[in-house]
């Protein structure tokens, strides 16, 4: 089943210092199968995060049409959860509150907010600190509780926009490690945004490379799963792929 199509999608801007239009994003087509994991990869000024933003709602695109379960997208919406680079989290509210915030505002019974949230916690291993507040997490908990209070709301698509590019190296590879195991037994469809070769290719079921804003190729990712970096790290596979990408990367 086709969760998200992206049909011959273009953004441009106005350059009102140079008096010229300029190109973000070019002729972009993309299918996402519903529960697939696709990794979009390029150099910074690629059309990557301007891609993501169209999919959420947060930009009109110039021409194209980008279709969710049949039904166009036309603005931001609950089928879309979103989970940036900042950490975003509501300062007064606990981890339980900010967890349980996309049910109760969907006006599901507190209880079920309540319980839905818990069970995202402890999907994330975060169950003990539900009644703690954001300032007392560390930035890895953090992240992981941005995860999960986008995946409480029930989104068909899960849009991640570099979601670990602030975190130290070793919590990096942690987060991966618990992304890939909640994909696993969740199943959410995701898009997901990195200049990290490797992270992408450790990630994704397929890895989609961009360059000037239009899509420059599409690799599938066979690695089996559950993926570990202790096990893939020294896989020949891993290496041959994540060469491959990176040379498309510089390439772009």
């Amino acid at each position: 089943m086709k969760n998200l199509v992206i049909r011959n999608l273009c953004k441009t801007y106005f350059d009102p210092y140079a008096g010229t239009h300029v190109t973000a994003v070019s002729d972009v087509s993309l299918t996402v199968e519903q529960g697939e994991f696709v990794a979009i990869v390029g150099p910074s000024g690629c059309g990557k995060t301007t891609i993501l933003n169209m999919v959420a709602g947060f930009l009109p695109p110039t021409s194209g049409e980008i279709i969710l379960n049949d039904r166009p997208v036309k603005g931001p919406g609950p089928e879309r959860g979103v989970v940036f680079q900042s950490f975003a989290l509501f300062p007064w509210k606990t981890v339980l509150e900010n967890v349980a915030f996309g049910p109760r505002m969907r006006g599901l019974p507190k209880a079920e907010c309540e319980k839905t949230a818990r069970e995202y916690l402890a999907l994330a291993g975060l169950a003990d600190a539900a009644d703690r507040y954001p300032n007392e997490l560390s930035g890895g908990m953090q992240q992981r509780v941005g995860v999960v209070r986008a995946l409480a709301n029930n989104p068909e698509v899960l849009l991640m926009d570099e979601p670990f590019a602030s975190v130290d190296a070793q919590t990096r590879m942690t987060l991966q490690e618990e992304l890939t195991r909640i994909w696993q037994e969740r199943r959410p469809t995701i898009i997901f945004i990195t200049h990290d070769v490797g992270e992408a290719v450790f990630l994704a079921n397929r890895v989609v490379v961009l360059s000037k804003g239009a899509v420059l190729k599409e690799l599938e990712v066979p690695l089996p799963r559950p993926r570990v970096w202790d096990v893939l790290i020294e896989d020949a596979a891993f290496k041959a792929l994540s060469a491959q990408v990176l040379q498309l990367v510089r390439s772009a």
